[in-house]
Order: C-alpha cells, then sequence, then structure tokens
C-alpha cells in the first residue's frame, strides 16, 4: 500500500458519488445502477417507505461528457422498485364489480388496495344490544321485587306479630278484662273496725268519691272483706292501694282467719318527698289462697308492724304464672 492508498475500498469507504470526481473515475467509479460508487460496492438498500410508491426513479446524473445510463424504457416501472403485484407471479386484487364479475385490481372505482373500511355500522348495532339488554334486566329486577307484595301494596305472607299469634296477658291491676268477674272492693265498703273512719282529705285516692281508710295507724287496727263468689279454689293475689306520707310501713294478712307468716308490705316505693300524702300513693300485692265460694281477708295493725297509712282500695287477680 502507498500513504494515499489504504487498499481496496471497504463498505465504509464507499462515497456513492465517486463518479463525479477525476480521481473516483480513475479508480473505476461508475453512475449506481445497482449499487453506489466503486465496483463492487455494497448493495445499500433504501429503508422501506423512503422510495414513493409508483414513482419512476429519477437516473443518476452520468460523469461529464457521458450519456446517463437508461434504467429501462419510457414508461417501464423500475424492476428495484416495483410493487409485488406488477411483477410476475406477484399478487392481484379481485373486486367483485357491480355486475358480479371480479376483476384485476387497479386505479378507478372498480379495484384498489384499501378494502373496506372499520365496521361502523356493526359496532352501534353492538353497543345498542348491550343498552336494551341492561335495561330489560332493571326492568325485570323491578318487577320481580314486587312479586311478594299483595294487592294492596303490602307484602303476602308477613311473618305473625306478637299480637297476631299470642295471647295478651292477663292485667295486674284492676279491670282487667280476664278478671272482670273477680270481686272488688272500695274503702267505704270495708268493714271498719273500731277507731277507723273516712275521709277524702288527701286528693288522690280512686275510690268512689276519692274516700279512703283513716286512723289505721294503731296497734288492733283491722278492716275486714267477705269476699263472695270465688268460682274456683286456688291460689289469686290481692292488691292493695295505700298511701303513706313518704314513709315505708307494713301490716299483717289475714286470710280465713290464717296470718300470713310475712307481712304485707307497704313501702314508700319510689322515693316520695317525707310528709306529702298527696303524691305517696302506691300499690302493693300478695298472694293468698282462696276456697271456692265465701272468703275472709283481714288487713290488721298488730305488734311490731308500721302502719302509718291509709287504705284506698283492694282487689283480686288470677295468680301470676298460675
Amino acid at each position: 500500500m502507498t500513504p494515499g492508498n489504504n487498499g481496496a475500498s471497504t463498505p465504509e469507504d464507499d462515497d456513492p458519488f465517486g463518479y463525479l470526481y477525476a480521481d473516483g473515475q480513475a479508480n473505476g467509479a461508475q453512475p449506481p445502477s445497482g449499487g453506489y460508487g466503486y465496483p463492487n460496492s455494497v448493495n445499500r438498500v433504501r429503508t422501506v417507505g423512503t422510495r414513493p410508491y409508483g414513482q419512476q426513479q429519477a437516473p443518476a446524473q452520468a460523469p461529464y461528457g457521458q450519456a446517463p445510463q437508461q434504467q429501462g424504457a419510457y414508461g417501464q416501472p423500475n424492476a428495484h422498485y416495483a410493487a409485488p403485484e406488477t411483477l410476475p407471479g406477484g399478487a392481484t386484487t379481485t373486486t367483485m364489480h357491480s355486475d358480479g364479475h371480479g376483476g384485476r385490481g387497479g386505479h378507478g372505482g372498480h379495484g384498489g388496495r384499501g378494502g373496506r373500511g372499520p365496521n361502523t355500522k356493526g359496532l352501534l348495532i353492538g353497543a345498542i344490544a348491550v343498552v336494551a339488554a341492561v335495561v330489560i334486566g332493571i326492568g325485570v329486577a323491578m318487577v320481580g321485587g314486587d312479586d311478594d307484595k299483595g294487592d294492596d301494596g303490602s307484602r303476602a305472607n308477613p311473618a305473625p306479630t306478637q299480637t297476631e299469634d299470642s295471647e295478651p296477658s292477663p292485667s295486674a291491676s284492676k279491670g282487667g278484662d280476664s278478671e272482670a268477674e273477680l270481686p272488688t272492693i272500695d274503702a267505704k265498703a270495708l268493714r271498719l273496725g273500731p277507731g277507723l273512719s273516712t275521709a277524702s282529705e288527701f286528693e288522690g285516692a280512686k275510690a268512689d268519691g276519692g274516700t279512703y281508710v283513716t286512723g289505721f295507724n294503731q296497734v288492733g287496727a283491722k278492716v275486714t272483706w267477705s269476699v263472695d263468689g270465688i268460682k274456683k279454689a286456688g291460689n289469686y293475689r290481692l292488691y292493695v292501694r295505700y298511701g303513706t306520707p313518704g314513709t315505708d310501713a307494713n301490716a299483717t294478712l289475714v286470710v280465713n282467719g290464717q296470718a300470713e307468716s310475712r307481712p304485707l308490705n307497704m313501702e314508700n316505693f319510689g322515693g316520695t318527698p317525707k310528709g306529702d300524702w298527696e303524691k305517696g300513693w302506691k300499690e302493693t300485692w300478695s298472694n293468698v289462697r282462696l276456697t271456692k265460694g265465701t272468703n275472709t281477708i283481714e288487713l290488721a295493725c298488730n305488734e311490731g308492724n308500721q302502719c302509718e297509712a291509709v287504705l284506698d282500695q283492694m282487689w283480686l287477680t288470677g295468680e301470676q304464672g298460675a
């Protein structure tokens, strides 16, 4: 090699325009026909899409004084850049004409490479079908939600309520329907022992005329109730309505001559103010055993009892839970 010559040219040293210069022509550079630059140079293929489709490549300018090399007859496509369908054995595009006959694709309204566009009508139909399905589903759910309602809009066959499937419990107070046949008595109808009387000074008594028994706060005081009309022997509950001046009291209960072991509790339930008789009205009860027919019930103030109380009413009920 000589200082000005590095040997045979390599692809990276090719000068695609070497044929335009004297030294390039001296080294054998020729206008490009398949490659560029010098003989045996690498054929540098163009990147796909860099050459417009269907256009004829302009012939490279020949060296000064030489006629440019023809790449083909006028009007003939270049073999290097021809479309696949123009080459021998290339693909053809067949399009159905309006008369039902197929033909080769080409220029004009009967052929081409594009084909049909996106099927927007099919997409629209699909979207409408989805919306319709959702609407139908909602309608079915709404109709199904009303199936368990009756004609009047209420739900059919509801679970039975407490008042529908059970009898009302017997009243524990005077006047209950289930106890209408059991006796009751007001204070003025009681048989009073010595030293007792009726009064109506303190308001709040429920006995007829607002009367109550007073003078019970003394040993030996006693009131008696002769109970008639007990139809069946058994256990009953005796209620007593009384009043205290904000203090606790009690008394001895005697049934058919037999004193009960426990005194009748007449406590100041609720803690009403001391000395206030009008706010001191209370109720208490005790279970008693009665015989069929007539029974005698006594309420007495004996030794050991605290009897500062007035008496308003008495009544019987069936024993709770009996």
